[in-house]
């Protein structure tokens, strides 16, 4: 299932290829970070397989203009040294994803934790912004 969004001209586009308009990663080429998004009574909750990293060294969050941008580092070397032989592989590379935070929501109540290889990022959701759409009367003349 494709995710769909409005690009340029109000055109409905897979996300995929919005993103390439828009000048965005295409997440094919620069790691694009899968996540899961689910809200969980008054928080929301964002979590993300990441195995194998050091979450002080290798994370990055950082919010600005609404958005949670989440950049993972990946460095994993393997190394197999024998009496004739050699054989050395290696995998890295950047995986990231910004994110639309809810309204009114302030960085230094965002919390991120990891265990077992998977982050997980909480974001409170407060009252106020529960129901964005607001009703306006219409009066009669």
């Amino acid at each position: 299932m494709a995710i769909v969004r409005r690009g340029p001209g109000g055109l409905e586009l897979p996300e995929l290829f919005r993103r390439f308009f828009n000048g965005e990663p295409s997440g094919l080429a620069s790691g694009w970070l899968p996540v899961e998004e689910y809200r969980n009574g008054d928080e929301l909750v964002i979590r993300s397989e990441t195995p194998g990293i050091d979450p002080e060294r290798d994370v990055e969050l950082t919010v600005s203009d609404g958005m949670l941008q989440v950049r993972v580092h990946r460095e994993e070397r393997n190394e197999q040294k024998g009496t004739d032989e050699y054989r050395s592989e290696f995998r890295y590379g950047e995986f990231v994803r910004a994110l639309p935070l809810p309204p009114g929501v302030k960085e230094e109540d965002i919390k991120a934790s990891y265990k077992d290889g998977i982050l997980e990022i909480r974001v409170p959701i407060g009252a106020e912004t529960e129901s964005s759409v607001k009703r306006i009367p219409v009066a009669r003349s």
